[in-house]
């Protein structure tokens, strides 16, 4: 299992950027996935999941109506697109898949929210 996550960045507040995850070494359409978020001195939390189809999603009260998670199937990706961005909101972003019982992590991609 892989996961390689990109399109992090800095960002002014108010701003908006859109993460993806490319995932290989899996049957990607067949599982859940989600995205997770680690501010420094924080412990990881999550941030928004999808089940395998798409057809529901789940998201952290802090970034309700904010942020949206999507995937694409055919082309093994998951998405976070994120609009109003705070400074809270800065992180590093990992996404996520339990396969076969065991937590897979990607590398993580830097979120930093500043004016």
């Amino acid at each position: 299992v892989q996961l390689v996550e990109s399109g992090g960045g800095l960002v002014q507040p108010g701003g908006s950027l859109r993460l993806s995850c490319a995932a290989s070494g899996f049957t990607f359409s067949s599982y859940a996935m989600s995205w997770y978020r680690q501010a420094p001195g924080k412990e990881r939390e999550s941030v928004a999941g999808i089940t395998s189809a798409g057809g529901s999603r789940n998201y952290a009260d802090s970034v309700k109506g904010r942020f949206t998670i999507s995937r694409d199937n055919p082309k093994n990706t998951v998405y976070l697109q994120m609009n109003s961005l705070k400074p809270e909101d800065t992180a590093v972003y990992y996404c996520n898949a339990i396969v076969g019982g065991r937590y897979y992590w990607g590398q993580g991609t830097q979120v930093t929210v500043s004016s």
